[in-house]
Formats: structure tokens, C-alpha cells, sequence
């Protein structure tokens, strides 16, 4: 059963790394509205330290805070992160999941249908849908209609040419690359704004870079270029959309501390009101189904630009991958 998260709703942390470390705790720490309950790690030493800095206290067993949780926050890698949000909703608790969900279709589907059957509210943080000003923007751009195309770029330099980024050290980046770090970025862009995707076309690029090319429901199609291996000075995140109005640039946006706190406020509002938020564990799960499509497609074309064999049927292979699951259309969601 979903706990009542009460006036100051009690919110814990599960993950003890530089993005637990640089946003997360923060985040809890000073936000007035909620009660920073603990900290568990899979480093005892790592949680005791964080949680010393945070001014609260460290768990050692994670059911334990749990139970000392209306709600938990979770800073993991995504496969990691998956079966620990499991266990929180069958504890009762509300959880904040960090994206990508899962690496596996199966994954995420498993956390959803867990929340699902707990009842309780689930809010996936993906920065731009809880940042100023490029939340707003996308609520504006959703709501004008009439977007035709889409075109992104996310080079990102965590693994260019004189990177110190702390966070080139995660193996799940290393291994999942682009296309999972920050692919998740542009589809929470592009799917409340374009609809949700019906077809996908991808190749791979240098490093682990990924092009992909998207139809949506609407009837627009997109683009986005994805990798996290570019020279620092070609780096660059930019989404541009063109319709019957123009086109339209999403907005700067400064740090994901504020951002995460608005996605706490999300969650606490859902746990509150019953109302799912559009960016919940079901979105989080389309979002790993259209990936994972996107990566089937990619690995079937050579790095070399041959054709592989069978090509002419790829396409329509990513596409009944893209739409294996139904529209997501609850009310606030992909349209």
C-alpha cells in the first residue's frame, strides 16, 4: 500500500555517486518542503560521508530505509537502480527514478507494473522537463502545435580529448554511451511535443555516436545526433523545431539542482492527488522501449557504411520495434 507522504513528506537516497553527490543531496538537503531521511549506498563508507555532508543519516540496510521513507530517490545506474525501485514500491514508497529506467525493456517494464500495483506515484527526472525555462518551453511549444520537424544535436565530451568529467568513470555510460545518456534528454522533448514515435531509423557514427531519424504520431518527423565522445570544442546540446509559425530554439537552461527540486515537488503533488505526472515510470519505460529500437537498428548497419544484409527490411523491423508497446496518451502525456 502507497504511504501518505503527510505535511513534510520523509524522501531517502539510494545512490552515493557524483551525480547523487552533486544534485541529488542537494537537492533534498535544502528543499523546505521535505524531510532528507538517509542514505543508503552499495559503499557504506561513500553513504556515511554523503549523508554527513547532507546532515542526515546513513542506512546500511536499504529496507531499512525504506521504512524510515515515504519516498526515495534514486541515483544508480539504470540497471542497478531498476530491481531497488522495484522493492521501494512494494515497500510502500513513492519513487524519483533517474533515466534511462532500465537498459532492458524487460527492466522497466517490471518497475512500472511495480508501481502500478503498489499504487504509488513515480516521477522520472529528466532534467528538461523540470528545468526553467525549457520546462515551460515545451509546455508552450505542445500546446501551439502545428511542428513538422525536429532537429537536435547532443554532443556531449565526456569522453573527448582531455576530459576530467567525474562521471567518465561510470561503467554503464561507458558501455551504453550516447544514445542512453542523453538520448533520453531528447525524446523527452521531442515525445510531448511531436507525439509519440512510430518509426525509427538509426546508424551509427564515430565513437559511440548514433544518428537517428524518428516518425511521430503527428505526423512530424525528427532527427537527433547523440554521443558523448565530441571534441570539447564542438560540444553542444540544441533542439530546434520548424512549423507553420517558424521555428522554435529550446532555451538554455543552468544546472539540474532546481530542476531536481521541481521534480520533487512533482512527485509529492502526484503522491498527493493520485494524478500520474506525464514523466512517470510508464513514460520511462517508452522511453527504454524506443531505445532499445533504436540500438537493434543501429547494430544493423556496419560502422563502415556497408549495407548489411536484409537491409531494405530494417526499417520496418525498428518500426514494429518503436511501436511494440500502445501510444502513450494518458491525459499531460505523449499525445
Amino acid at each position: 500500500m502507497a504511504k501518505n507522504p503527510g505535511v513534510k513528506p520523509r524522501i531517502g537516497l539510494l545512490g552515493t555517486g557524483p551525480w547523487a553527490g552533486r544534485t541529488h543531496a542537494p537537492a533534498l538537503a535544502r528543499h523546505p518542503g521535505i524531510e532528507f531521511s538517509g542514505v543508503w549506498g552499495r559503499r557504506a563508507e561513500a553513504a556515511a560521508a554523503l549523508a554527513a555532508d547532507s546532515g542526515t543519516r546513513a542506512y546500511d540496510d536499504v529496507d531499512a530505509l525504506f521504512a524510515a521513507s515515504d519516498a526515495v530517490a534514486l541515483a544508480l545506474p539504470p540497471d542497478v537502480q531498476a530491481p531497488l525501485a522495484v522493492r521501494a514500491a512494494r515497500a510502500g514508497c513513492h519513487v524519483l527514478l533517474d533515466k534511462p529506467v532500465a537498459t532492458t525493456v524487460a527492466g522497466a517494464r517490471e518497475v512500472a507494473e511495480a508501481v502500478e500495483a503498489a499504487g504509488v506515484a513515480s516521477v522520472v527526472f529528466c532534467t528538461l522537463r523540470f528545468a526553467e525555462p525549457t520546462a515551460r518551453w515545451i509546455e508552450e511549444q505542445a500546446a501551439k502545435g502545428g511542428w513538422f520537424l525536429g532537429e537536435a544535436h547532443w554532443l556531449g565530451s565526456l569522453y573527448g580529448p582531455g576530459s576530467t568529467s567525474a562521471y567518465a568513470a561510470s561503467p554503464w555510460r561507458r558501455e551504453k554511451g550516447g544514445l542512453w545518456d542523453v538520448g533520453p534528454h531528447v525524446l523527452s522533448v521531442y515525445l510531448p511535443v511531436l507525439g509519440d514515435v512510430t518509426a525509427i531509423t538509426a546508424v551509427p557514427g564515430p565513437h559511440d555516436t548514433h544518428h537517428l531519424v524518428l516518425r511521430h504520431t503527428s505526423g512530424a518527423s525528427s532527427t537527433a545526433t547523440l554521443t558523448l565522445s565530441a571534441p570539447p570544442e564542438a560540444a553542444e546540446a540544441a533542439l530546434t523545431l520548424y512549423g507553420a509559425g517558424g521555428r522554435a530554439e529550446l532555451p538554455r537552461w543552468d544546472g539540474a539542482v532546481d530542476a531536481f527540486g521541481a521534480a520533487v515537488d512533482a512527485l509529492v503533488t502526484a503522491a498527493r492527488t493520485g494524478e500520474p505526472h506525464p514523466c512517470d515510470a510508464r513514460f520511462g519505460l517508452r522511453l527504454t522501449e524506443i531505445l532499445t529500437a533504436a540500438e537493434t537498428e543501429a547494430a544493423r548497419h556496419p560502422q563502415d557504411g556497408a549495407s548489411p544484409e536484409g537491409s531494405p527490411d530494417t526499417a520496418r523491423s525498428a518500426s514494429h520495434n518503436a511501436s511494440s508497446a500502445a501510444p502513450y496518451s494518458r491525459s499531460g502525456g505523449v499525445a
